[in-house]
C-alpha cells in the first residue's frame, strides 16, 4: 500500500501545483475531477477495459473521459488522464485523488476529521465536535462522520495521521492489558 502512494505522490503534486497556477476555482475542479477519476476508475467494467491488452490507450482515455463528461474533465484534466494512461498509473486515481486533498486541506488551513461512534450523533453532538476540535487544532476542520457498531461506546477521531481513540473497545483493551502485566 505505501508504494502506490509513493506512486502516487508526484502526480497528486504535480496536479495541485497545476490547480494552484490556474487560480480561481481550480482546485475545486480538480478535487471534483479526481474524484469522477477515482469512481470511473473504481467501476468493474473499467478495471476490465484496463486490463484487456486489446483496448489501445487512446480508446480507454475516450471511454473514461466521455463517462466522466465536460461537467468533470477541463482540458487540463483530460490531459491527465491521459497522462496516467500513458504512464501505467491510471489504478493510482484513488491514491491521487486521496493525495490531493491532503495537499488542498493544508492550502486552505484546513483539516479533515473522520469521527466514527457506535452511534449516529446527533447535529447537536457534531456541531460540539466541531467547535471542540476547531479549537484543538486551531484551525477549520471539515468533518466525516461513520458509524461502526465495533466501537461500542466512545468516538475514534482520526485527523491526518493522528488518530484519537476515546472508544470503549479501545478503553477494554488497555484494561485488558493492564491486567495481563
Amino acid at each position: 500500500m505505501a508504494e502506490r502512494y509513493t506512486l502516487a505522490r508526484p502526480y497528486a503534486e504535480a496536479a495541485f501545483e497545476l490547480a494552484q497556477a490556474s487560480g480561481g476555482d481550480a482546485l475545486s475542479q480538480w478535487s471534483d475531477a479526481l474524484a469522477a477519476l477515482s469512481a470511473i476508475v473504481a467501476d468493474e467494467s473499467v478495471s476490465k477495459l484496463m486490463n484487456n491488452p486489446r483496448v489501445s490507450d487512446q480508446v480507454l482515455a475516450d471511454a473514461i473521459i466521455e463517462t466522466g463528461s465536460s461537467d468533470f474533465f477541463s482540458a487540463e484534466t483530460r490531459n491527465f488522464v491521459r497522462l496516467l494512461i500513458d504512464n501505467g498509473r491510471l489504478s493510482l486515481a484513488p491514491e491521487i485523488a486521496g493525495l490531493f486533498e491532503t495537499e488542498r486541506a493544508a492550502a486552505e488551513d484546513r483539516l479533515d476529521i473522520e469521527v466514527t461512534s457506535a452511534v449516529e450523533l446527533s447535529e447537536a453532538q457534531r456541531e460540539a465536535f466541531g467547535q471542540a476540535l476547531e479549537k484543538r487544532f486551531d484551525r477549520k476542520v471539515s468533518m466525516s462522520f461513520a458509524q461502526d457498531d465495533s466501537v461500542i461506546g466512545g468516538v475514534v477521531i482520526r485527523a491526518g495521521d493522528l488518530v484519537i481513540d476515546g472508544s470503549l473497545t479501545a478503553q477494554l483493551a488497555r484494561m485488558r492489558q493492564s491486567l495481563a502485566h
